[in-house]
């Protein structure tokens, strides 16, 4: 019997329920586990006895069995733990928050079935250093670029970019201003802008040569398929430098592109690399036809290009976990280990 777990919260938008609803067609069991409503309504059970290790999912008084899942996709964990600041107050609260996590994540490293991408991979993407170096080992060009907390390093590097120079942080930054959430993007910076760089001592950011754009491609792989996707972002102004902040304008300008299969070949590769099955990296086409890789996002968005394509993303995301497509996958836990 094919089952599987998916790890996300309730306010997941579509992509979600479109992956569950094509893995109906594979004759799969979806189980859905909203993290944010883990502890206050989800119990969460492993328990190893008679040489056998069993897992429990309780939810509204129904218990899963998760320990015969056949397949894992872990998209979200956003607010794991939600509400329990009211309840335990602020003594205990960072403690319990980290054995929260402990739990959850070694519960899900520990699965032996298989992964879109297990945790622990990840949270190796997280670093978008090693993530430029690996692209560049398997043939892809990067921007130039510059990671520090050296005020002095940074002015250095702006300076030596005259054509210009962007920054950006290199995870999800954002500010809280009164009780708002304000995301920071992407930013050009100049020498005219180095007046403030001394605070860069608190908090290193990325900087980087600033490309010339002819267009910006998404380009999700899941398993060995590719899609490729662009959008001309040059069209509107506050949208040239970083098309998020007008990616509701643009949503319905991005477009099916034709990658090379050079390029494809050298972003499975990297894929493999990582050993993942789902992957959003972000491109840019240069006036000059270069690509540049610029990251790569183990769990990004993809159900605005999913509605451009008839829901062939979650599809095939969908046969993945079924294994009725390609994978791209070793278990920790080899088989003839746990014998």
């Amino acid at each position: 019997m094919k089952k599987v777990l998916i790890i996300t919260h309730t306010n997941d938008n579509e992509a979600t329920q479109s992956v569950a609803d094509h893995l109906e067609k594979y004759n799969a069991t979806v189980i859905r586990f909203n993290v944010d409503e883990y502890p206050l309504h989800y119990s969460l059970s492993s328990c190893y006895e008679d040489k056998e290790w069993k897992i429990y999912l309780d939810y509204k008084g129904k218990r899963e069995a998760i320990h015969d899942i056949t397949a894992l996709w872990y998209r979200r964990s956003f607010n794991l733990g939600n509400g329990l600041r009211e309840i335990l107050g602020g003594k205990f609260l960072s403690s319990v928050h980290g054995e929260i996590r402990i739990t959850l994540f070694g519960m899900l490293e520990s699965m032996n079935c298989f992964q879109i991408g297990k945790f622990s991979h990840y949270r190796r993407m997280d670093s978008k250093e090693e993530q430029m170096k690996i692209a560049a080992a398997v043939g892809l060009n990067i921007p130039e670029t510059c990671i520090a907390n050296s005020p002095e390093e940074a002015r250095r590097f702006v300076k030596d970019h005259p054509n210009g120079a962007i920054a950006k942080m290199q995870g999800s930054f954002a500010i809280d201003k009164e009780g708002v959430e304000q995301v920071v993007f992407t930013n050009v910076i100049t020498e005219d802008n180095l007046d403030d760089i001394d605070t860069l001592q608190y908090c290193p950011m990325q900087f980087q040569e600033k490309l010339e754009k002819q267009k910006e491609l998404r380009v999700t792989i899941v398993g060995d398929k590719v899609f490729s996707f662009a959008v001309d972002s040059q069209k509107l102004e506050n949208a040239k430098v970083d098309w998020r902040r007008e990616g509701v304008e643009l949503l319905q300008q991005w477009v099916p592109f034709d990658l090379p299969e050079t390029i494809k070949e050298k972003l499975l590769k990297l894929m493999d690399v990582y050993q993942i099955n789902y992957g959003a990296i972000d491109i840019i086409l240069t006036p000059e036809n270069e690509y540049y890789f610029l990251e790569i996002n183990a769990a990004g968005e993809f159900f605005w290009l999913d509605r451009l394509c008839d829901a062939a993303i979650s599809d095939q995301i969908a046969k993945v976990l079924a294994g009725e497509a390609y994978r791209r996958y070793t278990p920790v836990l080899p088989q003839e280990v746990l014998v």
